[in-house]
């Protein structure tokens, strides 16, 4: 009796991996798993987390500016420039961004006590209650997402992950911001 093999799930990446190696047998294209997988598997993750947050009537960006001020501690307020920088974003779509958590009172400009001349983003008691009502949940939809892996797997992608962002924030000192 002959006995079968079974073999791994392949992913799409496989698929790309394999056309390059017939394609081009000279060379080697091994380096475009990992960031083919990472690319695939971010874009794949934001639809997801998209679809989550629209329950409670968020974006993806909006959460994160709203956890970012929450995560700032009382009286959760930042400059505008903190926000930007921690988010990545430019100024541009910052204050873009900034204009529409207004509109929807859930931010609000206040003086700088410190610097008369500039400006803070603050929760409003409104924007501290969502984004209250929303982090747990977050966290259990993430943990729930992640759960297909064993915990040794995932604490060995998560660090070989921060090695990776070290490097590329290291690189990245001299050059702009990504958006």
């Amino acid at each position: 009796m002959k006995q079968t093999v079974s073999q791994p799930p392949r992913d799409a990446v496989d698929t790309i991996l394999e056309q390059w190696r017939r394609e081009r047998p000279d060379l080697d294209a091994s380096p475009m798993g990992p960031i083919g997988r990472l690319k695939r598997c971010s874009v794949l993750l934001e639809q997801q987390l998209e679809a989550w947050f629209s329950r409670f009537d968020l974006t993806s960006w909006e959460f994160d500016m709203l956890a970012t001020l929450r995560r700032a501690g009382a009286p959760h307020c930042l400059s505008p420039t903190a926000l930007f920088s921690t988010l990545m974003v430019t100024s541009g779509t910052m204050t873009h961004r900034l204009k529409r958590l207004e509109s929807r009172g859930l931010v609000a400009r206040i003086a700088n006590a410190e610097d008369a001349r500039s400006t803070l983003v603050q929760l409003t008691p409104e924007g501290l209650a969502l984004i209250n009502r929303v982090v747990g949940p977050h966290v259990e939809n993430e943990r729930q997402i992640l759960s297909v892996l064993p915990a040794d797997a995932l604490a060995n992608l998560d660090a070989s992950l921060s090695t990776l962002l070290l490097a590329l924030e290291a690189g990245n000192r001299d050059g702009d911001q990504p958006e």
